[in-house]
């Protein structure tokens, strides 16, 4: 007895400790906050042991209803393989960013995550690209695909805005993990929760469970694939079309690949690798957006390059061989067959028959910025706009027709080159940045006219710009002011694009994942002209609301209640409700943000309440009444997203464990039902929804452990619903702002479900609004350009503004709207009330004197290429075009006048024939008065060579010349630096010629650069410094002039041979002999003497003698013939000592006297000299010149130009055998040379040896 109640007890205590632990671990589960990146793919675990990203991508327009992507860490997924139930450390935790982003971009090719309809939105600002790169950034970025917007902004594909291929990845070992940045338009249906406390069922253990209809079919033999591409028609159509590959991210390509299809909305699928080619790798898959049973596979160009075109929903291919590699696609909006093609090579092709055949159009074409034309904006339907690359780092815009782009068919709308990478070509407006002064100006056309610099507020000195949005024909742009590092500030213009006024300030912004700009800004969808947007103040991070477009903003009012019922103490300003504005580049993973157009009022959204957005304790709010009321709705981390054309809502568990349940509200988030949609638990990598068709139909990918195949979950809600909705079945909502009904000129009503009705809604009765208009009031007018809200809520002019100055629109017509500084915003529809006081009237343009006449070159710089056309571009602010004449004076005697300005908006073109500085000069004159501007132009030459000239060997502290020699010698205005050895500031001068002297023995470094327009060369060269040296002038035999090709490296070589041989003649040493050929013919060369280096501390008038003697010898030598070379077999060249020598190398340029005077005195001199040597020595030498430090200045008068490299004199010894060679010379008939009378000196630099 006591052994059976002890093991009872044992029994009953185990269970006991087995509960507790249970609960411990479950209790456990509850781990940081974690937030999704914006605008980036998440890392996505399949499985425990694997880190793995499935990538899903779906084509096409039609309205996709939701794909839920899930990021999981890979810490967490190990310990879920190994047992740990402990999931306390997730791979993304909120504490990774702070806040949610919009991706705004000034250009094609980035995509904004400003979401045009939460559903079906194209954003129109940017156009798709897939980039895969891993983390290492070691992988090649895959092909993309842009489109076009259309017309009405409407995206309903479930992939990319225009039917990009978006991959999401999955199944990816550990250690090749990366994150898959796919760019995308956004699926506002979907949305990213928080993790959940405790088990699987969490706070719904208790709740009744529910069976729905489903189906799972698994993709035999992909185990190993970690990428996945889909295409889901919907119209309609049953056909799911699946691209799965390997992509291996050590190589960057893709191994294998698997084509799967499916004719039965997912239930069953096919396998078509046969089909296509058994051998064939598959590496992207693209939809015609307008015709979405015509498919295009792309090969891996690794293996071949060619395209797979299907035109039956893929049920049969046609293989087309390609003769380049494709980067991106661009689809034409309308023509179904029309495609633009991008090469990794920047070349840019087109094809007219979807891609069986390819054209090239254009070579150098900046990457995504080509565009294709929009019917009724643009001459021809067949037109498309580039931005190419010209040499130096510039562009030019140009447009071309489609199939025929030589020089006589491209148009130029801007005329000068705009700032690389600047092109926009959006909607009814081109942006282009233009370089002038210096600084880029930011230039805009509306609807295809001549461009006009961008008027922003006086003092906004912006650096940077990003283009929002520019729907409802506005422009929305993002703006960092030039003390702003961290935040931009937003401004929005009127129609044309022209005039920006504030629309709010210090709105968070950050770096995108590929080095974009990412701004805190959501527009909801379903109701216009609602923003939120996340502001610093006092460096707080705090959530604004706007119903009118940005005139006034607002705090979010805080939840009454939190989730369990308590009363939440919230005071504005101190606290209120902050959200992360979070919108997914993917359209098959989940932001921190979501609204839909077809259940207007709903927003979803992860944020937290307190004084400022925080990244840790964050919960899920939504809201019904568009923003005015809020409710936590959980405190885990769930995927909600929208079900039956935004009638209920499903929310996901986000968890690395597996699940296999769902949970269903039909009341806006209040209550939720719990759905069992598999038997077995499913790791679930992401969910697609079906794209917007009457059938609710949902797949669920996934997989049972961690080596199973990809499972495919097929969820049918049909059954959940009885019927369809009838009018019965809806209620009515008004719009309103904190009760002022009176919204942007209108009271809405809407529709939408009653809570707990489970019917489906047809597509056509979510679309059901009724407004009324309201009489304007001032809340209806915005601020215009030049005027400043103040605290009262008027509008008065800023203090740089003049209210009188006429507008633009009197340049080129005749009347103007005088602004009353208010201006209703351009969606506002109000009526009557204030409308007359507070709107522009129209006036006359008065006559007027014009002003703020603009005058530059096409290229925005000062200097221009002899005999090349120079673009002069002329404009003028204020002034009556009809009756103001423009002249323009290029300052050469030529000038040109037109009876208007609006006849130059192309330019105007010159060519100068002359190299020079000109004064260039417009003049605008009407009977009233005139305006003129001035530049100085450059023209100069293209530079090709740079020689810099000096003597070889200076005396000490003697001035000495430095010659440059220019080649062309006239090239214009010229800039020169000179740096003397290791200083690192450089002389600048503007002349050629600088005198210089030399204060310290020894051997020194000349370097001169010479600068013409955008041309820098270099020359260099080095000078011997001594106290004192004797030269000779040499001459060569007059063969060697035959051989003299007239060459620096072949002087160089004769210095050389001829100072050798001088050494075994004369036994001179080596150091001291210093040998330079001359430019030029005849051939020439002078012969340098110099002091030993140990013998440098002696006396004066000891070295000299010995000096004398060394040149003596070196002189008897060259006189017999003793001094040859031979250059070849047979070509013997005899070297002799000429009468004639260089001018003197001392400059003594500041002598004042007269070029007679000098001559007589330097004749004077030289007599006595000659007296002196005859008197002083029996034998007589002719040629010798002595140079000392102590030789009057008056006999260094000219320096000549020549250069040499003077090698410095190492220790030696002296000569012992000068007797020897002296008698030996003596011995030997000694011969003189008549004088060279017909040498000619170059200027080309010689050489020392």
């Amino acid at each position: 007895m006591e052994t059976r109640l002890g093991h009872c007890l044992f029994i009953i205590f185990s269970e006991w400790i087995w509960l507790f632990t249970l609960t411990s671990i479950l209790g456990g589960t509850k781990a940081e906050v974690r937030c999704i990146p914006s605008c980036q793919l998440p890392l996505i675990t399949a499985f425990p042991r694997e880190l793995s990203e499935l990538d899903l991508t779906h084509f096409g327009e039609a309205p996709v209803e939701d794909f839920v992507g899930f990021t999981e860490g890979s810490a967490d997924a190990k310990r879920t393989a190994d047992g740990d139930e402990n999931h306390n450390d997730p791979e993304l935790t909120a504490s990774e960013e702070s806040s949610s982003k919009v991706q705004p971009r000034l250009g094609g090719h980035n995509t904004s995550c400003l979401p045009k309809d939460a559903l079906n939105g194209q954003q129109k600002l940017s156009h798709t690209k897939v980039i895969s790169p891993s983390v290492s950034r070691a992988t090649a970025l895959p092909p993309s695909l842009n489109e076009n917007s259309t017309d009405d902004g409407k995206n309903s594909s479930i992939l990319a805005e225009n039917g990009a291929p978006v991959d999401v990845t999955g199944k990816e070992d550990t250690d090749a993990a990366g994150w898959r940045r796919a760019r995308s338009a956004r699926s506002a249906e979907t949305w990213s929760g928080f993790r959940p406390e405790g088990g699987e069922d969490a706070s719904f253990s208790d709740q009744e469970e529910f069976q729905l209809t489903s189906s799972t079919f698994a993709l035999t033999g992909d185990t190993a694939h970690n990428q996945a591409m889909v295409h889901w028609s919907g119209q309609n159509s049953s056909v799911i079309l699946m691209l799965t590959k390997y992509y291996d991210f050590n190589s960057g390509r893709v191994t294998e690949s698997s084509l799967w299809r499916s004719t039965d909305y997912g239930t069953t699928y096919e396998k078509l690798n046969e089909k296509v080619g058994p051998k064939i790798i598959l590496s992207y898959l693209y939809v015609s957006p307008n015709n979405k049973r015509k498919i295009m596979l792309l090969t891996d160009p690794e293996v071949e390059s060619s395209l797979l075109i299907s035109l039956d929903e893929g049920a049969s291919y046609q293989k087309h061989s390609l003769a380049f590699d494709i980067l991106s696609l661009l689809f034409h909006p309308e023509q179904e067959d029309w495609i633009l093609a991008y090469s990794h090579d920047q070349k840019l092709y087109v094809s007219v028959e979807f891609g069986r055949r390819w054209q090239l159009v254009h070579d150098s074409v900046v990457p995504n910025r080509f565009y294709w034309s929009r019917l009724g904006l643009d001459k021809e339907q067949g037109m498309i706009h580039l931005e190419i690359s010209i040499s130096d780092g510039r562009s030019q815009y140009i447009t071309c027709k489609l199939q025929n782009c030589s020089d006589g068919n491209k148009g130029k709308p801007f005329p000068g080159f705009i700032i690389p990478n600047s092109l926009v070509v959006q909607d009814e407006y081109v942006f282009i940045q233009v370089p002038i002064g210096g600084q880029s100006v930011h230039y805009v056309s509306y609807k295809r006219h001549a461009f006009y610099p961008m008027k922003l507020p006086k003092y906004t000195l912006p650096k940077d710009l990003q283009i929002i949005s520019t729907d409802d024909n506005q422009v929305v742009a993002a703006i960092q002011d030039w003390h702003q590092n961290d935040s931009y500030n937003l401004y929005m213009s009127e129609s044309r694009g022209l005039f920006f006024t504030l629309m709010l300030e210090s709105v968070v912004s950050s770096g995108g994942p590929e080095g974009n700009i990412m701004i805190d800004l959501y527009e909801v969808a379903g109701i216009k002209g609602v923003f939120l947007s996340n502001k610093v103040v006092e460096n707080q991070v705090k959530t604004y609301i706007t119903y009118n477009k940005g005139r006034d903003w607002r705090l979010l009012q805080a939840p009454a209640t939190d989730l369990q019922g308590n009363k939440v103490y919230c005071e504005q300003p101190y606290c209120s409700l902050h959200l992360h504005l979070h919108v997914s580049e993917n359209p098959y993973t989940s932001g921190n943000i979501v609204s839909k157009e077809s259940a207007p009022g709903i927003i979803i959204a992860s944020g937290v309440v307190g004084p400022e957005l925080m990244s840790t304790n964050v919960s899920i709010f939504i809201t019904s009444d568009a923003g005015n009321t809020w409710r936590e709705v959980f405190q885990e981390e769930y995927s909600v997203f929208f079900l039956n054309q935004g009638g209920s809502l499903v929310a996901i568990r986000h968890t690395p464990l597996p699940i296999r349940h769902i949970w269903l509200s039909f009341d806006e988030g209040r209550n939720w039902d719990k759905y069992s949609f598999t038997s077995s638990p499913l790791y679930v990598d992401g969910v697609l929804g079906e794209p917007g068709e009457d059938t609710l139909i949902m797949t669920i990918f996934g997989h049972f452990s961690h080596r199973s195949e990809w499972q495919l979950v097929k969820i049918d809600f049909r059954s959940i619903f009885q019927q369809r909705c009838t009018s019965d079945d809806y209620l009515t909502w008004q719009l309103h702002n904190e009760g002022e009904v009176c919204i942007m000129g209108m009271k809405r009503i809407f529709q939408k479900l009653k809570a707990n009705v489970r019917c489906v809604k047809a597509r056509d009765q979510y679309i059901s609004q009724m407004s009324d208009s309201c009489p304007c009031t001032e809340a209806d007018f915005e601020c215009d350009y030049g005027f400043e809200r103040q605290s009262d809520g008027s509008c008065s002019p800023a203090f740089w503004f003049v209210p009188s100055a006429t507008s633009r629109d009197c340049i080129t017509g005749d009347s103007f709207l005088n602004t009353t500084g208010y201006r209703r915003a351009l969606s506002n529809n109000c009526t009557e009330g204030t409308l007359l006081k507070y709107s522009p009237r129209r006036q006359k343009c008065p006559s007027q004197a014009p002003r703020g006449l603009q005058l530059f070159t096409s290229e925005g710089t000062l200097v221009a290429t002899l005999e090349k056309n120079v673009t002069f571009l002329v404009f003028l602010e204020e002034g009556l075009s009809s009756t103001t004449s423009v002249t323009v004076d290029f300052g050469d005697g030529t000038a040109i006048s037109y009876v208007n300005v609006s006849s130059i908006d192309d330019g105007v073109k010159h060519i100068y024939s002359k190299v020079g500085i000109y004064q260039v000069s417009a003049t605008a004159t009407n009977t009233l008065g005139f305006d003129r501007v001035v530049l100085y132009l450059h023209v100069s030459c293209q530079l090709e060579q740079v020689q810099l000239s000096s003597p070889s060997v200076v005396v000490k502290n003697k001035a000495v010349n430095l010659t440059t020699v220019l080649r062309p010698s006239n090239v214009g205005t010229v800039t020169y630096y000179w740096w003397f050895d290791n200083k690192t500031e450089p002389v600048v001068t503007l002349d050629g010629v600088m005198s210089f002297t030399f204060s310290k023995e020894g051997s020194h470094t000349v370097t001169v650069q010479a600068s013409v327009g955008n041309t820098v060369l270099q020359d260099q060269m080095t000078v011997a410094v001594y106290d004192y040296f004797r030269s000779h002038v040499l001459a060569f035999s007059s063969n060697l002039d035959e051989l003299n090709p007239g060459v620096s490296e072949w002087r160089e070589d004769i210095g050389r041979v001829v100072k050798s041989s001088m050494v075994q003649v004369t036994g001179i040493s080596e150091d001291q002999l210093l040998v330079t050929v001359l430019p030029g013919l005849p051939t020439t060369a002078e012969v340098f003497i110099v002091p030993e280096r140990r013998s440098r501390h002696g006396s004066m008038d000891e070295k000299l003698p010995h000096l004398d003697q060394l040149s003596q010898v070196l002189l008897s030598a060259l006189n017999q013939d003793l001094i040859q070379i031979t250059l070849k077999p047979g070509a013997q060249v005899n070297v002799y000592a000429t009468r004639l020598s260089p001018a003197p190398l001392v400059d003594s340029s500041d002598s004042g006297h007269s070029g007679t005077a000098v001559i007589m005195l330097v004749s004077v001199v030289l007599m006595g000299l000659a007296v002196f040597v005859i008197y002083k020595f029996k034998r007589k030498i002719p040629g010798i010149n002595t140079y000392t430090a102590e030789q009057p200045d008056k006999e260094q008068e000219v320096i000549p130009t020549v250069t040499s490299i003077a090698v410095p004199n190492p220790e030696g010894d002296k000569l012992t055998s000068l007797d020897h060679v002296d008698v030996q010379l003596d011995s030997k008939s000694r011969g003189y040379l008549p004088s060279h009378t017909d040498i000619k000196l170059s200027d080309e630099a010689p050489h020392v040896f």
